[in-house]
């Protein structure tokens, strides 16, 4: 239909699912959990039905339901394979569908990341992103015993020092992200010369110090690795508030955001945008894409049930920080649309049971937004940031 919003859609990949009874699942394949084979067909079928990106999740400790270290459980999906190395081993048996990983910025160095990322971009022949991710647990500062976080919790927010210790957090998570930015740009395009002839590999002129000097990092450059085929990777973040909003208005392409219903559509997208005008990056683009958990069947009622079967499994009911849905891939087809004309550019789509609920997105979901003409039919773009309007960004150290 003419000016019909077209959304875009990515999916987020966690373990079999992310009800934390998915695993038991008949259909479910956790024995193979910790097997390449196993992401390569999510994200295969996540391909095949059109998506903009699948992101996958990591950690810095194993999954808990603590606030603050291992809860100990032994009936839930515990332990993760490194979620970069999943997508470069992803990367060469998918042609289109961008790569999203999360890496955590708290405790690990830019410069590690700069060149993991930038080596994704090279390998899928530029689809590689960022999910940018803050630690805030001691536990896992105990890791690496270079620094003291204190404990707290989300119910301690209105305590002295709390808003001061996130703030910090993700301060130092933007400049960790301008950081990578500038040692993606620290090599020009064509620096790589590689003339046998005349024995020159690379033109020096086109390799650029950063000289970054900020309250948590010092760094020269230039980098390892030349600059990615993206120029610039796509960077996001999962923002639940002001501060939050802040770092992704700041640093980030995508910001993932977690609206409850339609008066909070528009709350969030009027901070956000007010956030990216304070940063000074009113012009532009940052696609806001809502969260959302989802299970999908034919009848509202078989997927209200699924979810209560599941509810039943894991011994309590299943609630998230994004809100969750179960009905029918027209339902859903409704309430994106309907959020995308209030603002939204995009949808994270997290599976709430894996493979059911991801083949629901792929076979259920995308054809019924194609009868709506509100999908793409076809990949457009041969990169992640093309998929997503995006242009290749001028390096910055260019004369």
């Amino acid at each position: 239909m003419p000016g019909q919003p077209r959304p875009h859609l990515a999916v987020a990949l966690d373990g079999a699912g992310w009800h934390p009874a998915a695993w038991r699942e008949p259909d479910a394949r956790a024995g193979e959990l910790f097997t390449a084979r196993y992401w390569t067909d999510l994200v295969r079928e996540a391909e095949r039905g059109l998506l903009d990106f699948a992101t996958i999740e990591d950690s810095l400790g194993p999954q808990s339901t603590r606030e603050d270290g291992w809860d100990d459980r032994t009936d839930r999906v515990r332990g993760r394979l490194d979620a970069v190395l999943v997508a470069s081993r992803v990367a060469p048996r998918t042609t289109h569908i961008g790569l999203v990983p999360t890496a955590v910025v708290t405790h690990t160095e830019p410069f590690h990341i700069s060149k993991a990322i930038a080596t994704l971009d090279y390998v899928s022949t530029g689809r590689a992103g960022w999910q940018a991710r803050v630690s805030g647990r001691r536990s896992e500062a105990d890791h690496f015993g270079r620094r003291e976080i204190p404990e707290f919790r989300l119910a301690d927010s209105a305590r002295p020092g709390f808003r001061d210790l996130v703030g910090d957090l993700l301060d130092e998570a933007a400049d960790y992200v301008e950081v990578v930015r500038r040692l993606w740009d620290s090599w020009e395009d064509g620096a790589e010369i590689r003339d046998a002839a005349t024995g020159r590999f690379i033109d020096r002129d086109k390799l650029h110090y950063i000289d970054f000097r900020g309250q948590w990092f010092s760094v020269k450059g230039p980098s390892i690795t030349p600059r990615p085929p993206q120029g610039q990777p796509l960077v996001t973040a999962l923002a639940h508030g002001h501060l939050a909003y802040r770092l992704a208005a700041r640093a980030a392409d995508v910001v993932f955001v977690t609206p409850r219903d339609t008066e909070q559509v528009r709350k969030i997208e009027q901070q956000v945008r007010a956030q990216q005008a304070e940063a000074g990056r009113a012009e532009e683009p940052l696609h806001i894409f809502g969260d959302l958990v989802v299970f999908l069947d034919d009848t509202d009622t078989a997927a209200a049930r699924r979810k209560a079967r599941l509810d039943e499994v894991s011994g309590e009911e299943y609630t998230s920080d994004a809100p969750v849905f179960a009905g029918t891939p027209a339902q859903l087809a409704d309430q994106l649309l309907a959020w995308t004309e209030l603002g939204l550019s995009g949808f994270r789509l997290r599976p709430g049971a894996i493979p059911h609920d991801l083949t629901g997105i792929t076979g259920g979901l995308v054809p019924e937004l194609h009868r709506r003409g509100a999908f793409r039919r076809e990949y457009e773009a041969g990169t992640l940031r093309g998929l997503l309007g995006l242009q290749r960004p001028a390096n910055r150290y260019a004369a």
